[in-house]
């Protein structure tokens, strides 16, 4: 037991290390040394838990999804947004999710990862949103695949321009601001007078994830 707990949290350390050095040289510039420094591991043990550089950034892709979980709610559009204004929070904290974003949108980067992490997330989002439409959540002529698509396009959008204008400084303010825009013209009304959509919500989902990882641990 000891030994796999060892490999897990070599295996966390060396994803970790190439989360940041991509971030900060990009996928073509970043070299397998930079990752081994970095991470303080041996080539031996990177090369047990990944065979390649494009292997290494594909473990990075799908920590994306894997740090996009929230609790469940009632509502799947707060389900949703809690989701985007979670991951907004902690792109600005996380190399992981950022290097992530990095990987997905690059030059060239469809040709090598396919579109990364996009076309994941625009089908949990889809999903989401099918499921709001059928509790009676969303507006009579709302497609959950095409809606799913747009917010996608929308939260992309808005966290590139917030990192180049910014250095994403106000990225919890503009995912806000799309939520608060779009919702609106999918939402009902007695739901959308529910919903919390405000820049601290990323803060307050992380916060209640972090308290019930406590409780957890401590066997409550």
């Amino acid at each position: 037991m000891a030994r796999q707990e060892r490999a897990v949290r070599t295996r966390r350390a060396i994803l970790e290390a190439a989360a940041a050095v991509f971030d900060e040289r990009g996928y073509e510039a970043a070299t397998i040394a930079d990752i081994l420094a970095r991470a303080g591991v041996t080539k031996g043990a990177l090369y047990f838990h990944f065979s390649s550089k494009q292997e290494l950034a594909q473990g990075v892709l799908d920590e994306q999804l894997a740090e996009g979980g929230v609790p469940s709610r009632d509502s799947k559009l707060q389900e949703l947004v809690d989701v985007a204004l979670l991951l907004a929070y902690r792109m600005k904290r996380d190399p992981m999710l950022s290097a992530g974003a990095r990987l997905s949108l690059g030059p060239d980067m469809r040709e090598i990862f396919g579109g990364g992490s996009v076309p994941g997330w625009i089908e949990f989002t889809e999903q989401l949103l099918a499921q709001a439409k059928a509790q009676g959540e969303l507006l009579p002529h709302v497609d959950p695949a095409e809606t799913a698509w747009i917010i996608s396009a929308c939260w992309t959008g808005a966290q590139i321009y917030s990192q180049t204008l910014n250095d994403r400084d106000d990225i919890e303010e503009r995912i806000a601001g799309v939520y608060q825009h779009i919702y609106p013209g999918i939402a009902t009304p007695a739901v959308l007078a529910r919903l919390t959509i405000t820049a601290q919500r990323g803060a307050e989902v992380a916060a209640e994830i972090e308290a019930d990882r406590e409780a957890e641990t401590a066997g409550v």
